[in-house]
């Protein structure tokens, strides 16, 4: 069935016997291939997708190079021949095998790298046979990292990671750290209140999880350590606080393509006649009633702290972390030891406080202002005299914000986040350098020195996450997402069942490609109008019911397959932020994200499709997992 479903989206209409053009036997993504076109009419050029494609005289024929980024569609032309599939396995080979490699050997650079050479391999064999085999070892690095590299958002997000590093290194030696760390011992005098501390930190940056992981991580990190929390258990409070809070919170970074998706899914839906008397905004904010696992984890989180318990191999690395004298291994006694004040009689936190306050409160300002241009501009297309004043008609935009919230909410998810952390990112940087310079804690050059090294720390997290992009790029030019997308297009005799599967294959597409986002990109428009359709077709549900369930389930089980990744980017920036293995953070992580995706699944989503009220079931979800630690934990 789903060789057929892309067969026939390659597969052109009869249209003219007299000029026909022949494709490959191959359905690729990004790869170029040769094709040929046979005309009565001499031909020089021909328009493929809106693209012009010059042709080169050859016999008889005409030939020319494209590729299938879109469904081919030319006027006057035929296919001559059905593309050859590749088979689904293939297609999900690249990221299982690296995920099973990195979650064995405990080494994800190799995993990484062996995962994006099979793709690469797949991709070489099926257009240049044996050949291509051998050249993709080539290929790796020619073409999948040096595109992640391209990509503007993967850059922003490492020069804002090595710029976080910088800070970091030097508010530790110019002293700001130790003194942020004096001052929240007095808060955190104790494990709990240490990790504690760390959880409402998390709670606290909602607005965006990449903000928030590497503030949290970098800053909690000192203080953990000296209160015996394993780097394991600091990685998965931040990892479990920063994507959960910014799913279900409404002024996010997230928001804006949230509320894309869900305006573009109603066209869809009052396209075919059906009436919804509902903004996307309103949808939105009545979806948060079902997003069970992001509200589930952060009661799990905060149940685990106070309790004082956990199970399997994250017990093991707390009790390690506990019963070490340090509280941290000799390796990571010598990381810290590299993080010393350089004048310990010049201890003073607002050397650490005023460059992360700067970070923090920049990076909403940032996020603000760069929405409101958007705003601005999406106000002139509707109408150009709206703009005369956009806060008071921001409400005439396609998502219709009404209450002052929702009006910020939408000017965030309309902000360019990449450069609002840059921005807010740099100017923390340069306050820090200026404040170490200025009290002769170190001079000019010991400060570059020290900015140099931090971005030195960052290097391996930092070619982890660049090879993850890479083979996120292999899993696009094999169409690994679609692929699981077309799972879909059976047909469901229970509507009921709907929410969970999309839960369920939004959480694999995650797992399986190591970004929420595009598991958003592609279930999205695809549920909104099926989830919707069935219901309606079915007297027994309500529509609107299960479209909310449907919504929340897509991001819910996008951010419990990222949790459960080792080549989700967030994931790798948690590892990253609090100077954790990266593999033991998966492999301690997953078996707590697995047991709230669960009872998500069976406690929240299910019944709710069933007609449970939400409002029931959360309180039912929350008590049961509340049981599972007191009677699974065990004390630390």
């Amino acid at each position: 069935m789903k060789s057929l479903l892309l067969a026939i989206l390659f597969i052109l209409p009869f249209l003219n016997w007299a000029n026909q053009i022949e494709f490959p036997d191959i359905v690729l993504k990004n790869v170029d291939f040769d094709f040929k076109v046979y005309a009565e009419q001499e031909l020089n050029s021909i328009e493929i997708n809106g693209k012009r494609i010059e042709l080169v005289a050859k016999e008889n024929f005409y030939s020319g190079t494209t590729n299938l980024s879109q469904t081919p569609t030319i006027e006057g032309f035929e296919v001559l021949k059905t593309p050859m599939i590749i088979p689904g396995w293939l297609a999900l080979l690249p990221p299982l095998v690296a995920i099973i490699l990195a979650l064995i050997f405990k080494e994800v650079i190799s995993s990484l790298f062996i995962g994006i050479f099979i793709g690469a391999a797949t991709i070489g064999f099926y257009t240049d046979n044996w050949i291509g085999i051998f050249s993709a070892f080539l290929t790796v690095l020619d073409n999948y990292i040096i595109r992640a590299l391209n990509d503007e958002g993967h850059l922003a997000v490492i020069l804002f990671s090595i710029t976080i590093g910088s800070i970091v290194a030097v508010i530790s030696k110019n002293g700001g750290m130790k003194g942020v760390v004096n001052r929240l011992v007095k808060f955190a005098k104790d494990r709990t209140s240490g990790m504690l501390t760390t959880y409402f930190l998390g709670l606290a940056i909602f607005f965006d999880d990449y903000a928030n992981t590497l503030v949290v991580g970098n800053t909690m990190r000192p203080v953990t350590d000296k209160l015996k929390v394993s780097r394991e258990k600091l990685a998965y409070i931040v990892d479990s606080t920063a994507a959960p809070i910014a799913a279900i919170a409404f002024i996010t970074t997230w928001i804006g393509a949230e509320l894309t998706y869900i305006s573009d899914g109603v066209k869809k839906i009052e396209a075919q006649g059906e009436v919804i008397n509902e903004s996307a905004y309103g949808i939105f904010m009545h979806s948060l009633a079902y997003s069970f696992y992001p509200i589930f984890t952060l009661f799990f989180v905060y149940f685990l702290i106070k309790r004082g318990k956990d199970f399997g191999p994250m017990l093991t690395a707390e009790r390690n972390a506990k019963n070490t004298q340090s509280g941290t291994s000799e390796k990571r006694s010598k990381e810290l030891e590299e993080f010393e004040p350089v004048n310990s009689k010049k201890v003073k936190s607002f050397n650490a406080v005023i460059p992360i306050a700067i970070v923090i409160v920049g990076t909403i300002i940032g996020l603000l202002y760069t929405g409101f241009q958007t705003s601005k501009a999406q106000l002139f297309d509707v109408n150009p005299s709206l703009i005369s004043n956009t806060w008071e008609n921001i409400s005439a935009l396609p998502e219709k914000p009404v209450s002052f919230l929702q009006k910020i909410g939408l000017l965030i998810g309309n902000a360019d986040s990449y450069s609002a952390l840059l921005w807010s990112s740099l100017t923390g940087l340069f306050t820090a350098i200026v404040l170490t310079v200025s009290q002769r804690i170190m001079n000019l050059g010991q400060t570059m020195e020290t900015v140099i090294f931090g971005i030195k720390t960052m290097v391996p997290a930092i070619a982890i996450l660049v090879l993850a992009w890479s083979l996120a790029a292999v899993t696009e030019d094999l169409q690994t997402a679609e692929y699981i997308k077309t799972f879909f297009g059976r047909d469901f005799n229970s509507v009921w069942i709907l929410p969970a599967l999309t839960f369920v294959i939004s959480a694999f597409i995650a797992f399986s490609t190591g970004s929420s986002w595009s598991t958003m990109a592609l279930m999205y428009p695809l549920i909104i109008p099926l989830s919707f359709g069935l219901a309606s077709a079915s007297p027994e549900y309500n529509e609107m019911a299960i479209l909310y369930n449907s919504i929340a389930s897509v991001l819910a089980g996008a951010v419990l397959g990222d949790h459960c990744s080792p080549i989700s980017d967030t994931t790798i920036l948690s590892s990253l932020a609090t100077s954790c293995d990266h593999i033991q953070h998966v492999r301690t992580q997953m078996p707590y994200a697995l047991t709230v995706g669960a009872v998500a699944l069976f406690i929240g989503i299910i019944p709710s499709a069933l007609g449970v009220s939400s409002f029931v079931l959360i309180p039912i979800g929350i008590t049961v997992l509340y049981i599972v630690i007191r009677f699974f934990g065990k004390e630390v």
